[in-house]
């Protein structure tokens, strides 16, 4: 019997050289094993949105990006909350992403969602400004409790984040995600 192995693709919403929601994505990649395989696509090089760019010649960041989100069988996304909401750098990905509107690859992709805050409501207000967003997008966002990571600061040991109960929980997601790719696949 052969398995099906899920390519998915973990986008963070930071571009910090030590961001916290980078460190989930790889504590979360790490403990995959036999469930996915997932990449880490950086959105250092993304310019920010402009049409003119678009209708002209598609950025190689830009076109590298969507390429990758349509190659993967899922997405998950890791964001940080500032004032209340998703990175300025994130929206401007999916932005991007979104592109041409009804035939971006961000339609029907699965995508689970994560956020963190050193605060303690985990990034509620981004999580909830990013559903709208992919929302928008036609992504199918997959229900279930919300992975928000309060405090992750504490999580968080030489680079790497540990806190074995979330990692559990995201584990956990991450089977309601690939259980939603193999309802369309």
């Amino acid at each position: 019997m052969t398995t099906v192995v899920h390519r998915l693709l973990g986008i963070s919403g930071s571009l910090r050289s030590q961001s916290a929601n980078t460190a989930v994505l790889n504590a979360l990649s790490n403990r995959l094993g036999h469930k996915a395989e997932m990449s880490l696509f950086a959105l250092n090089e993304i310019p920010l949105y402009n049409a003119d760019l678009e209708a002209q010649m598609l950025p190689a960041s830009v076109a590298a990006l969507k390429e990758a989100i349509a190659q993967a069988d899922g997405l998950i996304i890791c964001s940080p909350e500032y004032n209340y909401g998703t990175s300025g750098v994130l929206k401007n990905a999916l932005d991007w992403a979104s592109r041409p509107g009804f035939k971006s690859p961000l339609k029907n992709k699965p995508v689970l969602i994560m956020t963190s805050s050193p605060g303690v409501l985990g990034g509620v207000r981004a999580q909830a400004q990013l559903r709208e967003t992919l929302s928008a997008t036609l992504s199918r966002v997959i229900r279930g409790p919300q992975i928000v990571i309060p405090g992750v600061i504490e999580k968080i040991q030489n680079g790497s984040f540990i806190d074995e109960k979330t990692i559990e929980f995201m584990l956990a997601a991450v089977d309601d995600l690939i259980n939603e790719i193999n309802v369309i696949s």
